[in-house]
């Protein structure tokens, strides 16, 4: 009587395609360019997210009397990452500038299956923690990673377990 398969046999025996780089060049063709376009316009969105927070943080400290600027600081300092995070997270799995970009953030990890390769909650936040802290630290010369794997993929992708890849709904898959 065979073995039932194991719940880790179907990540290592059937990887999803989108973790095939040589047998799916499809997903990665141009996929740099593509990242750096699409974390252009995410700037400008992320630059006009905090300008709201901070226009709203002067109005509310004003009217506490400075009571709450401590507070509103550190929501306009968590701004960029809520909405990297949740927008990572979401049914798209993608922010707006990859979505202009057509590319989204898939899941190479154990949860690659499930939800069509859609990153959880927490592989998007520890993605884009370890994103703007390594950026920080090595002044975005740690994102020169992603041109030597095959992947594209750069360390905070490595670390989170998930993939930038094009689309696949633009082939109708």
């Amino acid at each position: 009587m065979p073995m039932p398969p194991s719940a880790f046999s179907r990540i290592i025996d059937n990887a999803p395609e989108w973790d095939d780089p040589w047998g799916q060049p499809r997903y990665y063709m141009g996929i740099t360019a593509r990242r750096i376009y699409a974390y252009c316009i995410d700037l400008i969105v992320v630059g006009l997210l905090v300008g709201i927070v901070f226009m709203a943080s002067i109005i509310l400290g004003a009217l506490t009397l400075g009571l709450l600027w401590p507070a509103l600081m550190v929501v306009m300092a968590l701004t960029p990452i809520a909405y990297h995070t949740l927008t990572i997270a979401s049914r798209r799995s993608a922010t707006l500038g990859m979505r202009a970009a057509n590319i989204r953030v898939m899941s190479v990890g154990p949860n690659a299956f499930n939800d069509n390769g859609r990153p959880s909650l927490l592989q998007a936040a520890i993605q884009t923690v370890c994103f703007y802290g390594s950026v920080a630290l090595t002044c975005w010369l740690i994102l020169a990673v992603a041109l030597f794997n095959t992947r594209r993929r750069t360390v905070h992708d490595m670390l989170a377990g998930t993939v930038v890849v094009n689309d696949p709904a633009q082939w109708g898959g």
